[in-house]
């Protein structure tokens, strides 16, 4: 992946949850949230540390468009899609259902059709309403 932004954390199922705890907690349930908003998160979680990765939770929580717009302005280059595949790579359905659930999200947000490279819209659809039905 060519990019300049930091490495990805190593637990990123436990990254996804506290961040997402703390977007819920302090700005509400939503579709997506703002980078600002991420970025504000990452700063409050245990993971910050002087650190600032919060891109890949910009890439989880975040629209395609924010992402870009967010990188565009930082000058940093870092491709939404791959991220985000890194992001949810290895968490099973019912690993991220349960992750989303807690937190009260509607996991029907994750963009699976962008984040593995399928073709058909429908079909991202679809995967995403799995998250729901369980």
């Amino acid at each position: 992946m060519s990019t300049n932004c930091p490495a990805a954390p190593a637990d990123k199922k436990e990254y996804l949850t506290d961040i997402g705890q703390i977007l819920v907690r302090e700005y509400g349930t939503k579709m997506y949230y703002k980078t600002e908003e991420v970025e504000k998160a990452h700063k409050k979680s245990k993971w910050y540390e002087g650190l600032d990765f919060s891109c890949w939770g910009m890439s989880t929580f975040s629209s395609h468009e924010d992402f870009d717009r967010h990188h565009e302005a930082t000058g940093e280059h870092c491709d939404y899609a791959e991220m985000k595949s890194e992001m949810l790579n290895g968490l099973s359905i019912s690993d991220g259902y349960q992750i989303f659930e807690n937190m009260e999200i509607d996991a029907s947000w994750l963009d699976f059709g962008e984040v593995f490279g399928l073709a058909a819209d429908g079909l991202g659809q679809f995967v995403a309403g799995i998250f729901d039905g369980i």
